[in-house]
């Protein structure tokens, strides 16, 4: 306990190896952290993480899958999930989302519980939480604490930050660590606190909470309370440390007074000695996990659940009001701008190249635009999930990949239908087909660039400024605006995925199927002059080029992120 920067979130992470030691040596039962006391310590951060449109067993049930030990059936897992369910006291609350900012979903301390649930999955021998009360009320807090405090006496470890409890919560404590400003004031049973800083002459004048007591010393508050007297005799007589406004110790000598004072009680006691505690039964087993299955649960697993889970989370993302309303409408102002375009004379031919032109600078910008918050927003979820070895990245981001694909071609075939129905393009199933390829291979290609460049940046203001200039180059390049590009620029349009698509609606449209001219055998004839539309595949390929390396490089920089601490 301490005030805020007093150093608990700090002292909790080098507890949980989150970050490392620059000094000094941390053990578990005698022994150095090592992985496979990874599995052991259960993390529970001050802000909640969890995905807000999955229910409270399916996000459990997720995490068992993941984080339980291989030896265990699918199953047995799924019972693990209901049974910490029902332990926490959650069966009211199972089929409710999570919820989040902008939709309701569970309250406050079911959320809380939701994340001590999924740490308690594993049955850690050691559960550190950071403020678990914080922005609950008093009842709900309490609630919390006392589950806390079952689970200790089941035979667990537990350690919690708290900022300032109510009485009622205090009295809960078993052992207290008082912080301020990254040192010891105090260290004992709770219910001892109150006699050890009384024997040294501080005690509260009216009527007040323990733990605001408490609170006050390690912000080196003494106003309302007795001053020790060798804190009178040490500063008083010389009367150059006081603050003369308003006739009271400043906070500097309160809080040196007290570390002095603990650090004197602890050399009088001598250097504690820990008794070396009883290895458990597991102990064993869980060394043999660290070195021969270090996941709970197998590659294909993992991408198969990881997919399950993202097309449940994403759908209502991708099928929201917003982004059904933006390409709806777009496409019916297209299709009326556009009405019954014919193709027949130059003037029409042209017409119908600007509408192909900006289908494919509208499949470019939209899923671009859309993929690059996806790292940024799932950072936090991110790195939680994989500082506690819940997946394999690359399993995370193929299935993050696959699980969108069925969700990215939806919305470009509405589009389609609805402009090819009113627009008056090459009404013909084959066009129709290799139009929707075409659109769909852009689509995977701009989300690669969308991915990579999140991944890379990981902060969506930066992000969006680079994906603008990358759009606008890639569709001034795009061979609408202009045809012959200066030579030391014509690199542009070969990464520029607008060029390629626009190229492939034009041959699709108005280019020969075999590419020779049937009766002369000479290359195929273009409408468009000096533009050649006869068929080699280069585009093709330069986009499923594209859409591979963008992923790659989306997972190098993925691999780059820091994963701890995340809070």
């Amino acid at each position: 306990m301490g005030p805020s920067g007093g150093g608990k979130t700090t002292l909790l992470n080098l507890l949980s190896g989150r970050i490392k030691l620059d000094s000094g040596t941390i053990t578990y039962n005698n022994q150095p952290y090592s992985k496979s006391l990874k599995w052991r310590i259960g993390f529970v951060l001050q802000d909640d993480v969890a995905f807000p449109h999955l229910t409270v067993k399916e996000t459990l049930t997720y995490a068992a899958l993941l984080r339980l030990p291989n030896t265990l059936t699918m199953q047995q897992k799924k019972e693990r999930a209901t049974y910490v369910i029902s332990e926490l006291g959650l069966e009211r609350c199972q089929n409710t989302v999570i919820g989040g900012t902008f939709f309701r979903g569970i309250s406050g301390g079911e959320r809380k519980m939701v994340c001590i649930a999924n740490e308690i999955l594993l049955n850690p021998s050691l559960l550190l939480l950071d403020e678990p009360t914080s922005g609950l009320d008093s009842t709900t807090a309490l609630q919390i604490v006392k589950m806390l405090r079952n689970i200790a006496r089941s035979g667990k470890t537990v350690v919690t930050t708290i900022h300032q409890p109510s009485s009622r919560l205090f009295s809960k404590f078993d052992k207290l660590i008082l912080l301020g400003k990254g040192s010891s004031l105090y260290f004992g049973k709770a219910s001892d606190a109150m006699l050890y800083f009384s024997s040294m002459g501080c005690s509260p004048l009216i009527a007040m909470n323990p733990a605001e007591f408490l609170i006050d010393l390690a912000n080196g508050n003494i106003k309302d309370k007795s001053v020790p007297s060798d804190l009178e005799d040490k500063f008083f007589p010389r009367n150059n440390s006081l603050d003369m406004k308003h006739g009271e110790l400043s906070q500097v000598d309160v809080h040196e007074y007290l570390v002095e004072a603990y650090a004197v009680k602890e050399a009088k006691l001598g250097k504690t000695k820990l008794i070396k505690p009883l290895l458990i039964d597991a102990e064993p087993r869980m060394k043999a996990r660290s070195s021969t299955m270090e996941w709970g649960a197998t590659w294909w697993d993992q991408f198969s659940i990881l997919f399950r889970r993202g097309l449940k989370e994403r759908r209502h993302e991708y099928f929201s009001c917003i982004r059904i309303t933006q390409v709806f409408s777009t496409a019916i102002v297209m299709g009326l701008l556009w009405w019954r375009s014919d193709a027949s004379s130059p003037k029409g031919l042209q017409d119908q190249a600007g509408l192909l032109f900006f289908i494919s600078v509208f499949w470019a910008f939209f899923p671009m635009f859309t993929a690059i918050f996806t790292f940024p927003q799932e950072r936090v979820m991110l790195a939680k999930e994989r500082s506690v070895g819940m997946y394999r990245l690359s399993a995370y981001l193929l299935a993050r990949m696959t699980s969108d694909l069925p969700l990215d071609l939806i919305l470009p075939l509405v589009f389609l239908v609805i402009v090819y129905l009113m627009a008056g393009l090459k009404s013909t199933f084959t066009a129709f087909s290799l139009t929707m390829l075409t659109v769909f291979l852009s689509v995977v290609a701009a989300q690669g660039l969308g991915l990579t460049i999140g991944a890379a940046f990981m902060d969506v203001k930066k992000a969006s400024t680079l994906a603008s200039v990358i759009i606008m180059t890639s569709m001034l390049s795009g061979g609408f605006f202009i045809q012959k590009v200066p030579v030391f620029m014509s690199w542009v349009r070969y990464i520029s995925f607008t060029y390629h698509t626009y190229r492939l609606l034009l041959k699709i449209h108005y280019g020969c199927s075999t590419g020779l001219d049937a009766e002369s055998g000479s290359s195929c004839k273009s409408p468009f002059k000096g533009l050649r539309l006869d068929w080699d595949g280069m585009e093709v390929g330069t986009m499923v080029a594209m859409t591979v390396g963008y992923r790659i490089l989306a997972y190098a920089f993925l691999r780059r992120m820091k994963l701890m601490p995340i809070n």
